[in-house]
């Protein structure tokens, strides 16, 4: 499905460059960040401001177009979806880790694999250099 110039920009304007799952800024990796349809086409998702999100590369791959998984006890949550959820209601940050503190958090961690040793080790460098959020 097509997106518009024009809706892409807008889609990275709002997210002020940052991915809006893991929070890296696009100019802090090495590969481009994607317009992503938080629902997938595959699942009715359209190409709308309303249906899309800023990702960086890793998320989007990881993401691909699940709508969410199951929890430790097999019940299905839905992933974070930055268009209808606060990001801090579902995650905080401690050292370069990102916690999930609900369900919706956990899984989406999880799946998107947030935690990879070499995305924290990534995400405590760019803490350093004052260019990822503490």
């Amino acid at each position: 499905m097509k997106i518009s110039l024009t809706l892409r920009r807008l889609v990275e304007d709002r997210a002020d460059g940052r991915c809006e799952y893991c929070l890296v800024h696009r100019d802090d990796v090495g590969t481009a960040h994607e317009v992503d349809h938080v629902r997938s086409v595959k699942h009715s998702g359209k190409a709308t401001k309303d249906n899309l999100a800023y990702s960086c590369l890793e998320c989007n791959r990881f993401k691909g177009s699940d709508l969410g998984s199951v929890d430790i006890d097999g019940e299905f949550f839905s992933f974070y979806n930055p268009r209808r959820d606060d990001w801090n209601d579902h995650f905080r940050i401690v050292g370069a880790r990102i916690e999930a503190l609900t369900p919706t958090g956990e899984v989406t961690v999880r799946i998107l694999q947030l935690n990879s040793s070499r995305r924290v080790r990534d995400r405590s460098r760019l803490q350093d250099l004052g260019a990822y959020p503490k």
